[in-house]
């Protein structure tokens, strides 16, 4: 039977090897890496791989905002 790894989770795998505070580091890395991420065009919405690449960085969720505010400042 497999251990539970209720608090280290995706980095359960490196067991006590490494340091923990790497461990809490990969551990960031790798859920960002294994979520499901939807397509942000309106009719598409289909799930897209994440892999190596981020979707919603801070500067994007910034931009994307900004332009909804403008658009939302023309339409009135």
């Amino acid at each position: 039977m497999a251990k539970c790894t209720k608090k280290v989770g995706i980095v359960g795998k490196y067991g006590t090897r490494y340091d923990a505070s790497l461990r809490k580091m990969v551990k960031k890395i790798e859920i960002n890496q294994h979520t499901k991420y939807t397509c942000s065009f309106y009719p598409c919405m289909k799930t897209v791989a994440g892999g190596a690449w981020t979707y919603n960085t801070t500067s994007a969720v910034t931009v994307k905002s900004a332009i909804r505010r403008l658009k939302k400042l023309k339409d009135q």
